[in-house]
Order: C-alpha cells, then sequence, then structure tokens
C-alpha cells in the first residue's frame, strides 16, 4: 500500500514540532498561515513573542504562516487564545489534519479514529499502524521517485499519529496478518529491524491486539491478490481499503466487503496462531 509502503511522514523534528502538508494539502495550510500572521500583526506581536508563548522559535512561526509547516493541535489553540481570535484559527484544526495526508489516504484516516474493528493483510512491509519510527523513515527514505525529506518527515509525524488507535477507549478490536518475508526484509539494517521486531513482541501482547504470520512454506494461501485492509465503523458499517502505486480504492459496496472480510477469515486461519506468530518473531529476533 503506498501510504504504508513508502508514502506517509512528517519534517524533521519531533511529531509535534511541526508537520509539512502534501501538494494537495498545500492551499489549506497556506490559508491557515496567512490567517495567523494577519491575527498577529493586527495583535501587535512580533513572531519572536508569538514564539515565546507558544513554545517556538520565530523561526518556526515564521514557517507556520509561510505555509511550510503545519502546526500541532495544541499550537492552533494556544495561537488563538493568545491572539484572541475568537476561535478563528480553532476551527482550521480538522483541515489541517488531513492536509498532512495524501488525498488518496484521507479517507482511510478518517476511518481509523472511528473504527470498532481493523482488519489488515500486507505483504511487503509490516503495516503502518505497527510501524516504529525508525522503521517508517527506512520505508520511506527507499521510494522512488524519492521523497524531498520535509515529505518524509510529514508522512512520518502523520502515521505515528494514527497509532493512537491502539490506546483508544473503548478499545476497537485489531488484527494484522503479515507474509513472513515482510518480517525479514532488513529496510534500514538488522538495528532497525530488530527494533521493529521488538515493537510486534510488545504491540502483540495487547488483549484487543493480534498479530498473525503467513509462513513462506504454507502451501494454502488465499491471500495470493496483494494486501488489503477491512475496517468495521462503530455504526456497524464496513469498509475495504485497497492501495497501490500512488492509488486506493475504498469500496462500500456490502457484497464486497463481506467478500474481503471472509476472504481474511480463510487468511487468518491460514496463517500461524497469534501464540505461534509472537513465538516466531522471537526466533527471527535472536537470529539477527
Amino acid at each position: 500500500m503506498a501510504d504504508e509502503q513508502a508514502g506517509a511522514a512528517p519534517e524533521p523534528g519531533t511529531a509535534d514540532a511541526g508537520r509539512s502538508a502534501d501538494k494537495s494539502g498545500q492551499g489549506v495550510v497556506a490559508a491557515f498561515g496567512q490567517s495567523l500572521k494577519t491575527l498577529r500583526t493586527r495583535a501587535g506581536m512580533e513572531r519572536e513573542e508569538l514564539g515565546r508563548r507558544l513554545g517556538y522559535s520565530a523561526s518556526t512561526i515564521a514557517s507556520f504562516e509561510q505555509g511550510r509547516r503545519i502546526p500541532p493541535p495544541r499550537a492552533i489553540a494556544r495561537s488563538d487564545d493568545e491572539l484572541d481570535a475568537g476561535g478563528l484559527l480553532k476551527v482550521w484544526t480538522d483541515q489541517l489534519d488531513k492536509a498532512q495526508y495524501p488525498v488518496f489516504f484521507q479517507g482511510m484516516a478518517e476511518l481509523e479514529k472511528k473504527a470498532a474493528e481493523l482488519l489488515a493483510y500486507d505483504t511487503l512491509v509490516i503495516k503502518g499502524l505497527l510501524q516504529t519510527e525508525e522503521y517508517m523513515r527506512a520505508v520511506l527514505s527507499n521510494r522512488r521517485p524519492p521523497l524531498d525529506a520535509e515529505t518524509i518527515e510529514q508522512r512520518v509525524s502523520a502515521r505515528l499519529a494514527r497509532q493512537v488507535i491502539f490506546d483508544r477507549r473503548p478499545a476497537p478490536l485489531l488484527s494484522f496478518v503479515m507474509c513472513e518475508s515482510v518480517l525479514r526484509r532488513e529496510f534500514g539494517g538488522k538495528g532497525v529491524l530488530r527494533g521493529q521486531l521488538e515493537h510486534l513482541l510488545l504491540i502483540g501482547q495487547r488483549r484487543n491486539v493480534e498479530i498473525q504470520v503467513m509462513p513462506l512454506n504454507n502451501a494454502d494461501h488465499a491471500g495470493l491478490e496483494g494486501p488489503f485492509t477491512v475496517i468495521t465503523r462503530e455504526d456497524g458499517k464496513r469498509f475495504v481499503y485497497v492501495e497501490a502505486q500512488g492509488t486506493s480504492a475504498l469500496e462500500t459496496d456490502p457484497k464486497q466487503t463481506v467478500l474481503a472480510a471472509a476472504r481474511y477469515g480463510i487468511i487468518r486461519s491460514q496463517a500461524l496462531t497469534p501464540r505461534e506468530s509472537l513465538e516466531l518473531i522471537e526466533k527471527l529476533l535472536g537470529e539477527l
């Protein structure tokens, strides 16, 4: 999947330090930046002063105003309060959140926030929701044509933000099946893979998470059509998401979603059990 494989991340620094927009969201980011600058100027406040109040440098405030970085939600809210904007900046929060994702992934990112159940099958890389930050950077750096540094950083930040799904209450049911080959690919080197496998072992201990591995030596394999994700929303509506080569499809037809869920069930039955899968991951970790 493009966003999962070599697709979505933030700019240098921590996720909270700011996010840059994909081309599709640049207009929104630029409009917010102009609003921020206008309100700051109206308040008679220099960038240095606003930065001091928010905990940022003047250059970071400039990057927000010039549309080069997306401020995190807390910075948007604080700016609104400090500049007495009366909510004029806060109304941009949701649009700026969407702007950090490529257009083809925005719908899926919203669905993840409302998922009661998520079933994911992957064949090329570890699912983005399960990736460590180092693994994300290694995967995104393999993209061809190459992504610029700012886009890589933005997409790392966006992907990390999606991982709050693991801490949501009530906890959604999360099931991941991956081909054994993805656990053997040394993106970023042995150290990165080691950290990623350790992370899988930790995540796999959560009561609402099941991680399963499809062994390379399986004679039966119902997942030959490639990776896909089935999401069931809290209201019971089901979606199937498929992504490849920078394009995506979000299927809502009940017949297709039922078939996809059934196919996932077959794949899961053919894979190692969660216990066997974690044992395999431990074995692979010991071989590094």
